[in-house]
């Protein structure tokens, strides 16, 4: 059970650096790269959830 909490940690942290850089593309308006980002953050996503 140990190890599932911290790769839910360190997942749930690195989740929420992208999600931060997301928001200041967002807010640079800087969309085409935050378009890609989601992209590929959504993409990362499911192949983990496959996986």
């Amino acid at each position: 059970m140990e190890d599932n909490m911290k790769e839910f940690i360190a997942y749930s942290r690195k989740l929420l650096r992208s999600l931060t850089k997301l928001k200041k593309l967002l807010y640079d308006a800087e969309y085409d790269e935050a378009k890609q980002m989601l992209d590929e953050l959504i993409e990362d996503t499911q192949k983990d959830i496959e996986a």
